[in-house]
């Protein structure tokens, strides 16, 4: 099994592939769609790498996943699946996400609750057969109630649920977050071997360090500065609560919640031939 990363510099964000060399097949987790917010413009340069990895190593692309639905990126899923063919992937619990967004977007029912926007829903546990090797869903809420971790081989794939460990856990602010709830997802995490690999979602290099994406289980449990070993379940939300007690939320979270909860699709174009996306005024007061 290859795993390759590739790092979106403006959002912090970390993709991966998952590859077998043998079967030349390959699966894409947690791809970015490049946004900017002054002038609403929507592309693909992210992806486009990634696309370029795979097309020269001719790898065959059945699933593109996501953890959860992200609130600082916009997702490539859609692209993926034009592309390659791919079924896109997501927990089942989104269904929550979009039910709780959809009423803070006033969305109609052109943006379904029920999670029929991805191909795969995978119930919590559930392991999804791509052909060299399988991936299993466990279920790690607490940054969002739908967030999962990808279990492949002696991999973790954590999404927002733990950083580097000079960087601690990801917040449990937003809408049905929980910093109780990401305390236990974590503690699952590290009941693992110590040897097990944890592949993160963003690094943002405190201190100027030099980009880093992969630790152990074991590093996580003895080093994490918001959850090592010792630290009560009380401590720990006492701390994350603190922490984010005022902090300002992500700048591209409006766009991206209401387009990640469609699996990535943009707004239909309205009858002038443009797509709009809803911007609610103090939502988050």
């Amino acid at each position: 099994m290859k795993i390759q990363h590739f790092y979106d510099e403006r959002t912090g964000t970390l993709s991966y592939v998952v590859a077998d060399d043998a079967s030349r097949t390959a699966v894409v987790i947690d791809s970015v769609a490049d946004y900017d917010i002054s002038s609403g413009r929507v592309w693909f340069e992210s992806a486009e790498t990634i696309a370029r990895f795979l097309d020269e190593s001719g790898y065959g692309v059945p699933f593109v996943l996501d953890t959860h639905a992200h609130a600082d990126h916009l997702t490539a899923a859609p692209f993926f699946k034009e592309r390659y063919g791919a079924k896109t992937v997501i927990g089942a619990s989104i269904t929550k996400v979009q039910q709780t967004f959809k009423l803070f977007f006033n969305l109609g029912d052109e943006v379904p609750d029920d999670g029929s926007q991805f191909d795969v829903l995978l119930q919590d546990y559930e392991k999804l057969d791509v052909g060299p090797f399988e991936v299993e869903a466990i279920p790690t809420p607490g940054h969002t109630p739908a967030s999962i971790t990808y279990r492949i081989e002696d991999a973790l794939f954590v999404g927002d649920l733990l950083f580097q460990p000079d960087s601690g856990t990801a917040r449990c602010d937003f809408p049905g977050g929980s910093s109780a709830e990401q305390y236990d997802s974590i503690q699952k995490l590290f009941e693992l071997p110590e040897s097990t690999r944890v592949f993160t979602l963003h690094d943002y290099q405190p201190g100027g360090r030099d980009l880093a994406f992969e630790s152990t289980i074991g590093e996580q449990r003895r080093d994490n500065v918001d959850i090592r070993d010792g630290i009560s379940k009380e401590e720990y939300v006492a701390k994350r609560n603190a922490a984010e007690r005022g902090k300002p939320v992500p700048n591209l979270i409006l766009p991206s919640v209401q387009v990640n909860i469609n699996g990535g699709v943009l707004p239909q174009a309205e009858s002038n031939g443009v797509r709009y996306l809803r911007f609610p005024i103090n939502g988050f007061e």
